[in-house]
């Protein structure tokens, strides 16, 4: 695991406080193999969040948006475990 990852993976455990840590090492896995796809959809909550959006309404928004590549992302993972 190199530096990018280990604070990566520290950000999004900070971030996912009460998830299961299952769950947490699964989103962690996901960001990590597809960091293009989330900074992306960070980039462009960021924007929404600028432009006077709450947080959970750009988060949703901007997740609905990706919702297919995330499942794919979600699916080449879960190929990739087994």
């Amino acid at each position: 695991m190199g530096v990018k990852d280990f604070f990566v993976k520290k950000l999004i455990q900070s971030k996912l406080k009460g998830v299961p840590e299952e769950q947490q090492e699964m989103i962690i896995a996901l960001v990590t193999e597809n960091p293009e796809l989330f900074e992306k959809i960070g980039k462009e909550i960021q924007q929404k969040i600028k432009e006077g959006k709450g947080e959970t309404a750009a988060s949703m928004e901007v997740m609905r948006k990706y919702q297919g590549e995330i499942q794919k992302a979600v699916l080449n993972s879960q190929k990739n475990k087994k």
